[in-house]
């Protein structure tokens, strides 16, 4: 399921993109004009649930039907917008995705590095931040933990299954039945341990688990000497855009411990929920 866009990377490609038109275009000229309605017409599709007649943008935007057009398939042309078999339907395409991507991971690291560091620091633990990749958990930034001679290494830039990680869980854990369904159907759930996640009723119920109590948590199921625990992190209109949590050797990660660190792993997800959607 494509995630919902967000506002945050949304005005972050729009100044962007504005940006660099004016290194290339003096204020003057009337292509400046050309430039604001084709992100008006981004900001359009971007922001509606299904594909958006040339007709719809053309009555929403209240621009003539050949100005329309021209910009609309120059956007297509770039990767910007994208028309499925060809039709008059536009969404969002290729090119604004792998903007949004990079942009926004990087800022995910900026704005969550002190965090992490302060979530390390706070618990003796390794912590990482991660975010959803198709049915991969991929971990974008961590810091490892100091205070102990025993530690779990950073796991940055690896991906990792989504079913069976705490990260992983906590970035599916709003999803749906359906949705999860869908996203899973055809998928081997692979036993990596003992404790690994079976099927598709214990993905659902483990989701369901993860609502009730806050975070989720990895029992081994994906190294049998580690434990994990992750936490949600929301944007403005409260969707997941990423995870935060910590891991640690499992003789270290009682469950009784594991409940006391979500506590803290809980407030620094609010916190950085707090500081992303700071003004949005």
């Amino acid at each position: 399921m494509r995630r919902a866009v967000g506002p945050l990377w949304l005005a972050a490609l729009f100044v962007f993109l504005q940006a660099d038109a004016m290194k290339k275009v003096a204020p003057e000229t009337p292509s400046i004009q050309s430039l604001d309605r084709g992100l008006m017409i981004l900001e359009a599709v971007a922001k509606a649930r299904s594909p958006v007649l040339l007709s719809d943008l053309r009555e929403m935007l209240d621009i003539n039907r050949s100005s329309v057009f021209r910009l609309a398939n120059t956007l297509r042309r770039r990767g910007f917008l994208t028309n499925p078999s060809g039709s008059n339907e536009y969404i969002i395409g290729p090119t604004a995705w792998r903007l949004f991507r990079n942009y926004d991971w990087s800022m995910l690291v900026s704005f969550c590095r002190h965090h992490l560091q302060a979530l390390s620091k706070e618990t003796g633990e390794t912590s990482h931040l991660g975010v959803r990749e198709g049915k991969q958990a991929l971990f974008i930034a961590h810091q490892t933990g100091h205070s102990q001679v025993v530690s779990v290494s950073g796991r940055t830039g690896e991906f990792m299954p989504l079913y069976c990680t705490a990260h992983g869980k906590a970035l599916i854990s709003d999803m749906d039945e359906e949705s999860l369904r869908t996203m899973f159907g055809d998928t081997v759930f692979q036993k990596h341990t003992a404790t690994t996640v079976g099927g598709m009723e214990e993905l659902l119920t483990a989701c369901s688990a993860i609502r009730t109590s806050g975070y989720a948590l990895d029992d081994g199921e994906y190294h049998p000497e580690i434990r994990c625990l992750a936490v949600p992190i929301r944007d403005n209109t409260g969707e997941v855009v990423a995870a935060i949590g910590v891991s640690a050797p499992v003789a270290r990660m009682s469950r009784e411990r594991c409940e006391m660190l979500a506590k803290k792993v809980m407030r620094i997800a609010k916190e950085i929920h707090v500081v992303l959607n700071a003004g949005a």
